[in-house]
């Protein structure tokens, strides 16, 4: 069968007949067994997933099926599907199975989407490598020696290696983007509140977002419009009314765009000169088809890693106080009283990154540290989102890149956690700003390995941004 490269090719091939949806699944499921060494995948649901393609065939020649009828999509292993493991790839949820649908989840489900499977992520979405899982690393379809990004990293590869068509992954400081660009895939952070995040295990509530991967930005739009929306189960996300993302990418609207580019990332030592000429190269394209671009000056840069990584970890602290080993999940056998149940079961159900971060976040919220740290990140993130926004007031976009580098190899960065933390530097400024930021493939480096690039709007404007997204995905993107 056929890569396809965009869901409306798929279903017209469905409508036209000389496709099922049952087809479908088994060439997904053959590539997931074909490619089981990626390690993408930590549960198939192979037998479902044939199963429900079998019955929205019947509902595609009844004429009743829903729009995304056909759809085979992977979830990340932090998004709930009842009836199913969830484990955010930790030992300490071992053997949970989630008693509800996340609400992303159940409408992709209402509109006949296929969920074939929960795809492998750093433990508890942290990690900038998918090295951190409790279940080992998943290893990128490009070149195998080296990591797909994270932390969701298996949902990238699942579609970069056609083991399905769109896969639902997590952004907290970049980790849709990141893999995105480390897997030549687009890969979408909405606005902060765009989408409902119940169902989404916590790892930063106020960073936590639910994004989107894909080989397309049609196909990318059209998932959003589904999942975004007001939620009555989250008090936190937006009750403006959802555009049709999809729809609006086909308005011609002849709209010349504004775009800045950060003179501060051109002195940047750790980005990779390839990734650097690319994007001039891309922003010379973006000037040829008539849009203006500006150089501007973001003098805040150095700030927005060091903000991430304090408010980042201090939520982590808070939210993964709740895994315990009292109610569900991983339980320590060492244990001889409560306490030492507590202390036994999160020391040997957590792995070391997640206790890294843990034991980061609870140092700067202790009562020593608290202003000195925490509220002190907390009015710089103001700082940084207002800048941000004055940005965004002035110009359409901010083109950046989103990683300093190509796909690394497995282990580089596991000796030096402060490099590994570095590979976040140009992602994690739209999750601190809460705004929403797209990543774009931008070829390949002399190494074959995929670059990215990304841009961010400002809030609530993803139908912009994926208008003018869609517009450079028609340009061909170099080979360096």
């Amino acid at each position: 069968m056929k890569t396809y490269a965009t869901f409306r090719e798929i279903q017209g091939d469905l409508q036209y007949g000389t496709l099922s949806c049952l087809e479908l699944v088994r060439h997904h499921l053959d590539n997931i067994k074909k490619k089981s060494h990626l390690n993408a995948f930590l549960s198939v649901y192979d037998e479902e997933a044939l199963e429900r393609a079998s019955e929205i065939d019947q509902k595609i020649k009844a004429g009743k099926a829903g729009k995304l009828a056909g759809l085979v999509v992977g979830l990340k292993d932090v998004l709930a599907y009842k009836d199913h493991p969830l484990q955010a790839s930790s030992k300490v949820l071992d053997g949970f199975i989630s008693q509800f649908n996340a609400t992303a989840v159940q409408r992709l489900l209402d509109e006949d989407a296929i969920i074939i499977g929960r795809q492998n992520s750093d433990e508890f979405a942290m990690g900038s490598s998918n090295e951190s899982s409790a279940f080992g690393p998943t290893l990128n379809d490009a070149d195998n020696t080296c990591v797909p990004g994270g932390s969701s990293g298996g949902s990238a590869v699942a579609v970069q290696a056609d083991m399905c068509q769109i896969s639902l992954g997590s952004d907290t400081g970049g980790s849709v983007r990141q893999p995105a660009a480390f897997c030549g895939l687009v890969g979408l952070k909405p606005t902060y509140s765009r989408i409902s995040r119940y169902g989404l295990i916590a790892y930063g509530s106020s960073f936590d977002c639910i994004g989107i991967f894909g080989k397309s930005v049609e196909d990318v739009a059209l998932v959003l419009e589904v999942i975004s929306g007001a939620d009555e189960n989250d008090s936190t996300v937006s009750r403006k009314p959802v555009p049709s993302y999809s729809k609006d990418l086909s308005t011609d609207n002849g709209k010349v765009y504004k775009v800045a580019y950060v003179r501060e990332i051109d002195k940047s030592e750790g980005l990779q000169s390839e990734i650097r000429e690319s994007i001039k190269a891309k922003l010379e394209e973006i000037k040829a088809g008539g849009h203006s671009v500006e150089v501007i000056d973001f003098p805040l840069m150095e700030y927005v890693l060091p903000t991430y990584y304090i408010l980042a970890t201090a939520e982590a602290s808070s939210n993964l106080s709740r895994y315990d080993g009292v109610r569900y999940g991983y339980r320590s056998t060492n244990a001889v009283d409560l306490n030492t149940l507590y202390k036994k079961s999160r020391s040997e159900g957590f792995g070391k990154e997640v206790k890294k971060r843990i034991l980061l976040g609870t140092f700067v919220l202790s009562a020593s540290y608290y202003d000195a740290y925490y509220t002190k990140a907390q009015k710089v993130r103001r700082i940084i989102r207002d800048k941000t926004k004055e940005i965004l007031q002035q110009y359409d976009f901010i083109v950046m890149p989103i990683t300093p580098t190509t796909a690394f190899k497995l282990g580089e960065h596991s000796d030096n956690p402060l490099e590994m933390y570095l590979a976040d530097l140009f992602s994690v400024q739209a999750n601190v700003a809460g705004v929403p930021a797209i990543a774009l493939p931008l070829g390949l480096d002399h190494h074959r390995l995929p670059m990215g690039f990304q841009i961010i709007a400002d809030d609530f404007e993803e139908s912009k941004l994926l208008h003018f997204s869609n517009l450079l995905m028609k340009q061909p993107a170099p080979v360096v």
